[in-house]
């Protein structure tokens, strides 16, 4: 007997300092960390202004979690911090720093929660963040060395329409934020910058399915990888089946030095892309499986872009066009003015490559020359091949500059039967009326632009 009581004090004296999960009791409590260190039974503990998380804690339906000036640090080694109630940051200070550690990252899952609102943190070492049909906030929040064990990415978002604005994410594992092919979701993605994000994998750093019925927005933010090592994609957007419609708002931002620069793929989208910049996404090793500026690939034609005011140069493809679209990128009365140049691979200039039987208007585009021959040679559609849809490109910016006296005058034959491409169009000259035309064409591998005389 006298050997089993020290046996039973040890199990006893064991059991005293265990820290099991702990959840609120849902009944409108507000909670500050000091509060959670009296209510908590052990589960979170403190050393002044330093706070641990210990087991996983969960804020039921109705109660708050507050952090406020009390606090400037919280560890959470391997937990899983639950909110099914409300989240809200209020300090005034420097930012709250959370940690996990880098064998026992933390995570967190927001799943109908309400009135969250995440202000100025820093967070370290995380597993992942999960938003499932919640009202949430991020602002002005720092997301550092993100692993992908508990998420594909360091926010998924699931059929919400979370804020993500002024914040930083990099060094992370996976995606910034990602959404899935089987929920509709629009974040606002606003003001961010997201810098040398997925490692390892092909992956664009923002990933999103198919929008809800808010536009999603993605203004302002600064996609780049300032290693250049990652070779990490920039911004997809995909309704692979056929889920919804989705609208997207791209606008000014600055995608640079990746894979590719913004992908739209799939069934329903709407997009204007307006006001953005597309530079050096040339780190696809192989071209046939990236590196546009802007790709559009549509399973309908109800796969739609309006393309204004953008800067593309310096990626392998400029923009590609594939299978079933709809594209506007400028029309007569409503120019595109986007500068597309100096896109291109294996020695050639690829600007615009329309690789799809739709037609694309692109009038009043700057193509970095006021050649008209030039602009074509770096324009791929039905004239290259007459089972592609036909890109029409005239006017342009600095058309109305080419000196039409320089050009070679060619008296049309009425015996030929010869096609040429006058103001974007490919026409016969048999249908052409008496007059002057300046008219694009091939002789042997160039590509030239004569003054045709009808007579």
């Amino acid at each position: 007997m006298k050997k089993i009581l020290p046996t039973l004090l040890l199990i006893i004296g064991l059991t005293s300092f265990a820290k099991a999960q702990w959840t609120s009791p849902g009944n409108g409590t507000t909670y500050t960390l000091p509060d959670l260190v009296a209510a908590s039974d052990g589960v979170v503990t403190n050393a002044g202004t330093v706070f641990t998380i210990h087991q996983d804690l969960t804020i039921s339906s109705n109660d708050i979690l507050l952090i406020d000036n009390q606090v400037t640090r919280i560890d959470a080694p391997g937990v899983l911090i639950t909110i099914n109630g409300s989240f809200t940051c209020s300090h005034t200070g420097d930012r709250v720093k959370l940690y996990g550690t880098e064998a026992k990252q933390f995570s967190m899952r927001f799943e109908n929660a309400t009135g969250c609102d995440l202000h100025r943190l820093y967070l370290s070492d995380g597993a992942g963040i999960k938003v499932i049909e919640s009202e949430v906030v991020f602002d002005d929040v720092k997301f550092l060395y993100f692993t992908r064990d508990y998420c594909n990415a360091v926010i998924d978002v699931f059929n919400c329409d979370p804020t993500i604005k002024n914040c930083v994410f990099q060094d992370n594992q996976g995606a910034a934020i990602s959404s899935p092919a089987n929920g509709q979701s629009s974040p606002q993605i606003l003001n961010n910058t997201l810098d040398a994000n997925v490692n390892g994998i092909n992956s664009p750093q923002i990933n999103l399915g198919p929008g809800g019925e808010d536009t999603i927005r993605i203004v302002g933010n600064e996609v780049f990888d300032r290693w250049a090592q990652y070779h990490t994609g920039g911004i997809s957007v995909a309704d692979l089946m056929g889920i919804g419609s989705t609208k997207v708002l791209l606008q000014d931002n600055e995608i640079r030095d990746g894979r590719y620069g913004y992908n739209q793929q799939g069934a329903t989208i709407s997009s204007v892309i307006i006001g953005n910049q597309f530079i050096d996404n040339n780190h696809e090793d192989n071209p046939m499986n990236g590196g546009s500026g802007i790709s559009i690939y549509g399973t309908t034609t109800n796969n739609k872009a309006i393309i204004r005011n953008n800067l593309i140069t310096g990626n392998l493809w400029g923009i590609t066009a594939i299978n079933l679209h709809d594209i506007d990128m400028g029309t007569e009365e409503d120019w595109g003015n986007n500068s597309i140049h100096d896109n291109g691979n294996s020695g050639l200039i690829y600007d615009l490559y329309n690789n799809s039987a739709c037609d694309i208007t692109a009038v009043g585009n700057d193509w970095g020359t006021i050649n008209e021959s030039e602009v074509e040679d770096h324009i791929f559609h039905q004239f290259d091949n007459e089972s592609l849809g036909l890109v029409t490109f005239i006017p342009f910016i600095g058309y109305n500059d080419i000196e039409e006296s320089a050009l070679e005058p060619q008296v049309f034959n009425p015996a030929e039967a010869t096609v040429y491409t006058i103001s974007g169009q490919r026409v016969n000259a048999k249908a052409l009326k008496p007059g002057v035309y300046i008219a694009i064409m091939k002789q042997g591998k160039q590509t030239i632009a004569k003054k045709i005389i009808i007579q």
